[in-house]
């Protein structure tokens, strides 16, 4: 199987929800899947934010989400943008840690990188 990353840079609905989505698929066929958030993506890494507002093609963060945080997809929140929100693990889902650019760079060199 292949081993995919997900890096989501926008706290945008739908880039979430599309990041999530295909992160979700790429897991539940038995690829290796982590995420990454980094700049306003770190906003999604928060529990209990809303995600039922739905894009246009009618689905939401909340479709997919739930499952990679039940599955314990490994993402990986950047340390200094979510630092410098006030964010800590505190605040995160349970799949979620801070997490910095080295350990972003050596996930990538070993996988398919797809940038939300």
């Amino acid at each position: 199987m292949a081993n995919f990353l997900f890096v989501l840079a926008s706290n945008d609905n739908e880039k979430a929800t599309r990041c999530f989505q295909f992160a979700k698929i790429a897991h539940s066929k038995g690829h290796q899947v982590d995420m990454f958030f980094i700049d306003s993506g770190v906003d999604w890494a928060v529990k209990g934010r809303d995600g039922s507002t739905l894009t246009v093609t009618g689905d939401c963060v909340n479709d997919y989400l739930p499952y990679l945080i039940e599955s314990e997809v490994a993402t990986g929140v950047c340390t200094p943008c979510a630092k410098n929100r006030k964010m800590d693990e505190a605040d995160f889902n349970s799949n979620m840690v801070l997490d910095g650019g080295p350990h972003l760079i050596d996930m990538a060199a070993e996988a398919k990188v797809f940038n939300f």
